[in-house]
């Protein structure tokens, strides 16, 4: 799957200058959590069940939501009547501890080695940031010496095809393509056996966000499933939904519903150096049940990180 593009978490270095970019990213979540717990802890002497009750406004202004900041709580509540809170440190430590084991808890399943073109299909609403991150994932793959085609199945939207193709023109990648309004599960079927006839690594399939049909937008993606698989069996396989962090909360319902109808394996979140919320990252783990694959953190080529959850914690609180 796609997570090894960037090697393995576990078995090779960092890139350097990786944790310094992410903690760059979320300074203004750092400043909105970690900051206004130290204020929370600095207002009483011990830490207690007070303590917690005062913190939870500062969990929700942090976007974690209210069922994944009761979770965190009732660890913290546990631990406090055990006495084995007695400091900031110590209460840091644990709620690090605690988002952690939320954001792994989403990334269990094991990686799986794909014989042929890879086929990634990018799904989310117009606006958040999905040709683009394709370009950058595009760009990522080709830095590895990967081969690449983009496949422009937005085709509801006149200037999805146009703005790929910038992407493919920066990137030096092709965009198998048809006129505006045509079918989409029918590029896509070009698109997949010219990577057949040609070997290559990766298809990255961009999806529309809206319709101007009357045809149901996840219908179409059913339909694109099924072309992929009759001619790549065991794809698409890796579907990436993007969501955009400052819509926060409010882009999980739509969010919910593309997971449960496109068949999404991973998360990639954009803007997230643009927003003060940047726990919706561990609220999107816990109430969709799905990994953060990959974050955008500016609008240069090489602004997607691949998400590692415990880097992610560490540069909330550091």
């Amino acid at each position: 799957m796609i997570q090894t593009l960037f090697g393995s978490l576990d078995e090779e270095p960092k890139k350097p200058g990786f944790f310094d970019r992410m903690k760059q990213a979320v300074t203004r979540t750092r400043e909105n959590l970690s900051e206004r717990i130290e204020e929370v802890v600095s207002l009483r002497k011990a830490i207690d069940r007070q303590t917690l009750d005062d913190l939870e406004a500062t969990l929700i202004a942090a976007d974690l939501g209210s069922a994944t900041t009761q979770e965190v709580l009732q660890a913290l509540r546990e631990k406090v009547d055990r006495k084995q809170i007695g400091n900031l440190d110590e209460l840091k430590r644990v709620l690090k501890d605690e988002l952690l084991h939320i954001l792994n808890r989403a990334s269990l399943e094991p990686v799986k080695a794909v014989e042929g073109p890879e086929i990634i299909v990018v799904v989310g609403v117009n606006g958040t940031g999905k040709t683009t991150t394709i370009g950058k994932l595009a760009n990522a793959l080709r830095s590895q010496g990967k081969t690449v085609l983009l496949c422009a199945a937005d085709t509801f939207r006149a200037a999805a095809i146009e703005q790929l193709e910038v992407w493919g023109d920066r990137t030096g990648t092709e965009v198998i393509k048809t006129k505006p309004g045509g079918d989409p599960s029918a590029v896509l079927y070009d698109a997949l056996q010219a990577a057949k006839a040609r070997n290559t690594d990766y298809v990255i399939v961009d999806t529309a966000g809206r319709l101007h049909t009357k045809s149901n937008l996840m219908d179409e993606l059913s339909k694109m499933r099924r072309t992929a698989q009759r001619i790549i069996p065991g794809s698409p396989h890796e579907v990436l939904l993007v969501m955009d962090a400052t819509t926060g909360q409010n882009g999980l319902q739509q969010a919910r519903l593309f997971t449960e109808s496109a068949g999404v394996t991973g998360i990639v979140l954009t803007k997230l150096d643009g927003t003060a919320k940047g726990g919706i990252v561990i609220a999107i783990s816990r109430e969709l049940g799905v990994p953060v694959r990959y974050v955008g953190v500016g609008e240069k080529q090489t602004d997607l990180l691949p998400f590692d959850a415990k880097q992610f914690v560490d540069s909330l609180f550091e």
